[in-house]
């Protein structure tokens, strides 16, 4: 069965320091993709993270690209297996030069953070109680 992917494009100041710090959260780089212009972040089988240079990132659109330090541009979003994966991806996050977000989300049967990465791209990551998901 065809799993359909996601791609998320994000413009950054320095590769080589965001690829650091993605493979400090634990995730590997897709060398095939990757080069002084561009690191493919390997999140799951079907996440894909490119995280380009300001310059490569141009080639893609003709719009004036965001300053996340200073506007939303994009709210991403990761799935984790339990709330204290939520904190261990925070942690390591800030950890790795990121900055969590002082919003914790606690509902009981879901469970939330954000950080922002070197960038200050937002990430998100929430655990949801299976038991409370109606299928």
């Amino acid at each position: 069965m065809y799993q359909q992917m996601i791609f998320v494009n994000l413009a950054t100041d320095d590769v080589a320091a965001s690829r650091t710090f993605f493979t400090e959260l634990g995730y590997s780089i897709n060398p095939q993709f990757s080069n002084d212009d561009c690191s493919c972040v390997v999140i799951s089988d079907t996440i894909i993270a490119m995280l380009l240079s300001k310059q490569r990132y141009a080639d893609f659109t003709k719009k004036e690209i965001a300053d996340p330090t200073k506007t939303s541009e994009v709210l991403i979003c990761l799935s984790a297996e339990s709330r204290e994966k939520v904190d261990e991806l925070v942690g390591k996050a800030v950890a790795a030069g990121g900055t969590a977000n002082d919003d914790v989300q606690d509902h009981g049967f879901m469970y939330g953070r954000s950080f922002e990465d070197l960038d200050g791209h937002s990430w998100e990551v929430m655990w949801m109680d299976p038991a409370a998901v109606q299928g």
